[in-house]
């Protein structure tokens, strides 16, 4: 065993517009593939949801995703930006709840969040806290 994080890319686009404007499927995909190489992390494989609006979590790309978490067959979710992810600060404190408060890694390129380190798991807990504050 190589000792290198093994990681699950997730990429999303809801509508043909958003490929014009650089977050194409493709640019993700390449984004996701630059930064482990640089990284040193095991990208294990990259999810897509094509087409699909982040106003919910009930995604077939998404729940493959996860479903590689719960498997161990990745330890950490990568993703270009958060918003890729998801859109709502309530299913972002769900996602952090379940998979990466203690379980798993959550790494977002854009957003500079990587869990694996304090300063990211700072910031992952300042979002989370808004959620909450936001469902009160």
């Amino acid at each position: 065993m190589n000792g290198r994080t093994k990681v699950v890319g997730y990429i999303r686009v809801s509508t043909d517009k958003q490929a014009d404007e650089g977050v194409s499927l493709s640019a993700q995909r390449a984004k996701i593939e630059a930064y482990c190489v640089t990284m040193v992390l095991e990208l294990v494989g990259i999810v897509e949801d094509a087409g699909l609006s982040a106003k919910s979590l009930d995604r077939a790309g998404l729940r493959s995703a996860l479903g590689m978490l719960e498997s161990r067959k990745a330890d950490a979710l990568l993703v270009v930006k958060l918003d890729r992810l998801t859109r709502s600060v309530r299913d972002l404190g769900e996602l952090v709840e379940k998979y990466f408060a203690s379980r798993f890694s959550l790494l977002s390129l854009s957003d500079s969040i990587d869990t694996r380190t304090a300063s990211g798991r700072l910031v992952l807990n300042v979002l989370t806290s808004v959620a909450q504050w936001e469902r009160e």
